[in-house]
């Protein structure tokens, strides 16, 4: 079977990334660069900074919990089902909700996994890391350079 059919849900490649937990289900290499799709576990009031990507677009959608989402000047409160897109070349960035929230992150095109993978750790278990430190900003400002991303504020 070729390996871009191969339902990966319950095999992603599972990280401890910046706070919660990413499961890789599909990268670029098993969509022929088309896209990138992660499973993002975010903790209650968990959020990124405000970044923007250059290389991809990044959408959003939430299966549990609830998240705030912000891209450019809009602002919107998703629950499940909820979709937001960050278009390329637009600041964005996203808190997670007072339960948190579980949510897909789909980029076009693919690639973006390999900035998640360069600013987290393995994951032992399928669970949110434990409680750390604030990330080494430094360090990912320049894995998101790297990554053809900028991050614009803490």
């Amino acid at each position: 079977m070729d390996q871009r059919t191969v339902d990966r849900a319950a095999t992603g490649e599972a990280r401890w990334w910046l706070g919660g937990l990413a499961v890789i289900l599909a990268g670029a290499g098993h969509t022929g660069g088309a896209l990138s799709v992660i499973e993002v576990t975010a903790p209650p009031g968990e959020r990124t900074p405000l970044h923007v990507h250059h290389r991809e677009d990044e959408t959003f959608y939430v299966i549990e919990g609830s998240v705030t989402i912000e891209v450019g000047d809009a602002r919107v409160e998703l629950g499940p089902g909820g979709l937001a897109v960050g278009p390329r070349d637009v600041p964005h960035r996203y808190t997670a909700g007072p339960e948190g929230c579980r949510m897909l992150f789909i980029c076009t095109p693919g690639g973006f996994e390999g900035f998640v993978r360069a600013t987290s750790v393995p994951a032992p278990s399928r669970t949110l890391p434990p409680a750390a430190g604030e990330p080494d900003v430094e360090a990912l400002m320049v894995a998101a350079a790297a990554a053809g991303c900028e991050v614009l504020a803490p």
